[in-house]
């Protein structure tokens, strides 16, 4: 009985730490279910009208998530979709881990392909991406590297139809989510393999005496997926494997962290008015939890 009622004590004790965790970005941080849509969630963003999407890895869905909750398939890349986000073209910019660079039209559901291959080199599979300021995009080629095996790469492809694919790195452990930082001209890999995160200094930054680095280190799980930058710079990363988001402030300094209530393949964040959209692989589900500053 002691033992039983010890054991309670301590599990209210840890839900209470942790429904506190990061009260200046989600204050108590209680996560409702918002959608069950199936297969392996990746690649939440937010359209220009607020509409949330999501893809499915498993299926190659791309579907848009109502204010209902209900989700609707919208189109299919016809492989296996990892990230997604929404290009200043309006078009939903698509990282595949099968068919490369992709672009599809929210209207109509058709997909275009951009890029397969690098100097006549297939690329060994996409993951996630980010735009920049001038339009251009990042995007993360992690498969076949790992811990043991530190060949992942980082692209770039600057925005205009003359535009030429260029390697930023090509010696990441898995790169996996990625933000771009305009106000410090960097660029954020999640390093999954290795449980950091990596800083580089963005393309044609003006800083000569930036250098690459580890800006936060991740506990648990297998390391960080899907990555999302607040206004104030609060990085914001999903810790795959451990069902858990964790928040760094702007210097890298953790500030806390919150779990998912069910799952524990939490793989990608999206911020839409008041509220923080977090997608969990195994289950084909799409959590929320309401922010405190909108």
């Amino acid at each position: 009985m002691i033992r039983r009622i010890l054991f309670t004590a301590g599990a209210v004790l840890f839900a209470g730490l942790a429904a506190a965790a990061m009260p200046t970005i989600c204050g108590d941080c209680r996560m409702e279910k918002y959608a069950s849509c199936g297969g392996f969630l990746e690649g939440a963003s937010v359209d220009a009208k607020g509409g949330l999407w999501v893809v499915d890895l498993l299926s190659g869905k791309v579907l848009e998530v109502g204010s209902d909750g209900h989700c609707t398939t919208r189109g299919n890349t016809g492989g296996q979709p990892n990230g997604a986000k929404f290009g200043p073209d309006g078009q939903l910019w698509i990282t595949d881990k099968q068919l490369g660079l992709l672009k599809m039209d929210p209207q109509t559901g058709k997909v275009t392909p951009l890029l397969q291959s690098y100097r006549n080199e297939r690329m060994r599979g996409l993951n996630d991406l980010a735009f920049d300021a001038t339009g251009g995009v990042y995007f993360t080629e992690p498969y076949g590297s790992s811990a043991l095996k530190p060949d992942g790469r980082l692209f770039y492809l600057p925005a205009g139809k003359d535009a030429r694919l260029q390697v930023v790195a090509d010696n990441l452990a898995f790169p996996n989510g990625i933000v771009v930082v305009a106000s410090r001209a960097k660029v954020y890999v999640g390093e999954y393999a290795l449980k950091r995160i990596t800083a580089l200094p963005a393309v044609g930054s003006p800083d000569e005496f930036d250098v690459s680095h580890v800006f936060a280190t991740t506990v648990g799980g297998v390391g960080p997926d899907g990555m999302l930058l607040m206004k104030d710079g609060t990085l914001l990363a999903a810790n795959f494997d451990a069902g858990e988001i964790l928040g760094f402030d702007p210097t890298g300094h953790p500030i806390g962290s919150f779990r998912v209530p069910a799952g524990l393949r939490t793989t990608n964040l999206a911020i839409r008015g008041e509220w923080l959209y977090v997608t969990e692989g195994s289950s084909g589900e799409v959590w929320r939890v309401r922010l405190t500053s909108p």
